[in-house]
């Protein structure tokens, strides 16, 4: 399991371990490595020679994968947290409106654009969205 926490920091990392994928997409690394295999994920190679996810392309990836229906009712608490991958920022003068798909789920968060900024969000980046009412809060995971 990963462990994520709020990051201010502006080194911000968009390649991922097949673990790391593997997690985001809800499947086993056996699955990211056959899907890096037949061409769907790309990577790179690490100094070291371990296979790196591209995170903008798993983002696409991700963005791309079919959604299933919406449950008929809410089941779960009244605060949650979405671990998911940034597929897409729109930012203007004053805000910035992120999209963030966290396995079957798409979250979209309007936040100021200082706040995307300071966290270095773009696609590919791992994030959280924690969801509160009808507020939705976006922060980095620990590295």
């Amino acid at each position: 399991m990963l462990e994520w926490c709020i990051c201010y920091g502006s080194h911000v990392t968009t390649h991922l371990r097949i673990g790391q994928a593997a997690e985001l997409l809800r499947v086993s690394p056996d699955t990211v490595r056959r899907l890096v295999d037949s061409g769907h994920i790309k990577t790179a190679r690490s100094a070291g020679g371990q296979r790196q996810i591209d995170g903008p392309g798993l983002a696409r990836y991700m963005a791309a994968l079919p959604r299933p229906d919406p449950p008929a009712a809410a089941s779960e608490s009244a605060r949650n947290r979405f671990v998911g991958i940034v597929t897409r920022v729109i930012k203007d003068g004053v805000a910035a409106q992120v999209e963030i798909q966290a396995g079957p789920h798409r979250i979209v968060s309007l936040i100021t654009r200082e706040s995307a900024d300071e966290l270095g969000l773009k696609p590919g980046v791992v994030a959280v969205a924690s969801v509160k009412a009808t507020n939705v809060g976006i922060e980095l995971p620990r590295s």
